[in-house]
């Protein structure tokens, strides 16, 4: 319930604080007293659009303070802690307007945007006048509605969850279609990539392997043109070897004389030949080293340059190759095998489709049902509310081929206001006062049916007589028992039938410097003399005092 509002300076209010009680209060006074600025303030409060106007003369900023007490299951509690707010013992709802358009929202003390606050405004108070009956202008809300006096959740919740799986199979059966239609559309290239790349037989790695054993083998090819050249110095045709050997042959010949002489120098030209086998051994050892067959390098070069050539033809790595040869075979499985899944899975889609049509023709039949009792229940209210010739009518639209997380039914409420004429939307056949009570008709019968905690009627009794002003306070007090209701009335009958009745008027200031709007709560005594005053006008008489009297002993105050 709202327990308390606080406003500053918005238009004609500069302070006010009012504390409201549970059940019903009326908001009475003159016309001009300052009503709808109250109302105003309200819906500022509960994230309605922000105007610089509402700021009062002279002002900076505005301020508007709304405190609501809430069970721990509202909606709008879950709401907060969804967002991240901390939801303490009330709901502490602020919206400050400055003088140059600017607004800021808050919700027990945290910045919100406007648009939050006004999702947690719709969830604790409806505002509803002639002009203004947003629960019913929105056809959107009427299946809602409808559906909250059925009370089928547990239905609701079934088509909910078979829509679900519904719309996962779908979704399974469409990347599954596309899958193959894709695979079918490159069928023919893929296959010439898998026969390309399985005959070259790609591997991790190999590309690295294939360039070091090139740069080696490029290596021992200039090599050997090294080795040429020193076995031709060591062994060819000019090879030092044979004439140092015939050298040391003569030197060993020489006589015992010569031989001292000469033995120096054999023995030089020993250690030289020495040297020549040491080298001509070492050069062998290198050739045997260097033993590769040319075709290698030849083989390796093709090898190579493939697959870098497949690389670039693919535009990726060497080594992603292998890759690319699984990416065209996997293509190839599904196309092979995408059918046979598809048929599985389209199989799956049916069974959800046949699912989720049992479970919303079920919610349909019984949307059906309610339909019609919603309406006798409906009905059964207007005939106080002089509406007796008047139907209301559940427009139930049932396409067997919608597909929703709400079933397969369309609702409106419809009225036929006289006997002979045709029915339609409620906005568009029912006159202001019609539109009213067929409102206040409609929330008596769905009072226990998850209503906000709040309901604000501005001024529904507009227009009508006594009889009917009577019909309209009963049903108000009805509502009352169930939901937190503040009325703004100009009816006697109404307001006689409220526990709290506060009184709005003008007050002048400072020898009429300015104006200010005032309220303040009526006890016993005052109440009747209000009620007087709405009885007679401006001229109160004391049969006027004595008719209030009389009728607020009838209603029981």
């Amino acid at each position: 319930m709202l327990n308390t509002l606080s406003v500053r300076n918005i238009v004609l209010i500069d302070q006010l604080d009012l504390a409201f009680e549970a059940g019903m209060t009326v908001l009475t006074g003159e016309t001009g007293a300052g009503k709808s600025i109250l109302l105003d303030a309200l819906t500022l409060a509960l994230g309605g659009r922000g105007d610089a106007a509402l700021v009062r003369k002279g002002a900076e900023s505005g301020q508007v303070v709304a405190v609501l007490a809430l069970p721990q299951s509202h909606p709008a509690r879950v709401l907060l802690r969804e967002n991240e707010i901390e939801d303490d013992a009330e709901i502490i709802l602020r919206r400050v307007q400055h003088a140059d358009g600017r607004t800021r929202a808050f919700i027990n003390d945290q910045p919100v945007s406007a648009g939050l606050l006004k999702s947690i405004g719709a969830l604790l108070v409806e505002i509803h006048g002639q002009h203004d009956d947003r629960a019913l202008v929105d056809a959107a809300t009427h299946r809602v509605l409808l559906d909250s006096f059925g009370g089928y959740e547990a239905e609701i919740g079934a088509v909910a969850a078979a829509h679900g799986r519904l719309m996962a199979a779908k979704k399974a059966v469409d990347v599954q279609q596309a899958r193959v239609e894709q695979a079918a559309r490159e069928e023919d290239y893929a296959r010439h990539v898998i026969e390309e790349l399985s005959s070259l037989r790609p591997e991790a790695g190999e590309e690295v392997t294939l360039s070091d054993r090139r740069q080696w083998l490029m290596g021992l090819e200039k090599a050997a043109s090294e080795v040429n050249d020193a076995d031709e110095i060591l062994n060819g045709t000019n090879a030092p070897g044979p004439t140092l050997a015939m050298l040391l042959r003569r030197l060993t010949r020489k006589s015992d004389a010569e031989a001292a002489l000469f033995a120096p120098m054999a023995d030089a030209v020993d250690q030289a030949l020495v040297a020549l086998d040491t080298a001509s051994e070492a050069l062998e050892s290198i050739r045997r080293e260097m033993a590769f067959d040319p075709r290698e390098l030849e083989q390796v070069e093709e090898r190579l340059f493939a697959l870098r050539a497949a690389a670039r033809k693919h535009q990726v790595e060497p080594d992603a190759l292998a890759e690319v040869l699984a990416k065209y075979e996997g293509d190839i499985e599904a196309l092979e095998s995408g059918a046979e899944t598809l048929l599985a899975l389209e199989a799956e889609f049916r069974t959800a489709d046949a699912d989720y049509r049992k479970y919303a023709d079920k919610l349909s039949r019984m949307r059906e049902k309610a339909a019609g009792a919603l309406s006798e229940a409906v009905e059964a209210e207007l005939p106080d509310l002089k509406l007796g010739a008047a139907k209301f009518i559940v427009d139930r639209q049932v396409d067997s081929d919608r597909v929703s997380p709400h079933g397969i039914d369309q609702i409106a409420f419809h009225v036929q206001t006289n006997p002979g004429t045709t029915p339609g939307p409620m906005m568009k056949v029912a006159s202001g006062g019609e539109l009213s009570r067929f409102l206040l008709a409609l929330k008596v019968v769905l009072a226990d049916k998850g209503s906000v905690p709040v309901l604000i009627f501005d001024e529904i009794d507009t227009g009508v007589g006594g009889a009917v002003a009577d019909a309209i306070g009963k049903r108000l007090a009805r509502l009352a028992q169930s939901v937190q209701v503040l009325t703004v009335t100009h009816a006697p009958q109404v307001a006689a039938r409220a526990q709290t009745h506060l009184l709005i008027e003008k007050q002048a200031i400072e020898e009429g410097a300015f104006m200010r709007t005032h309220v303040r709560p009526l006890d016993i005594a005052t109440r009747g003399e209000e009620v007087a005053r709405m009885l007679a006008g401006a001229t109160i008489t004391e049969e006027a005092r004595a008719a209030a009297q009389r009728l607020m002993r009838e209603v029981g105050v």
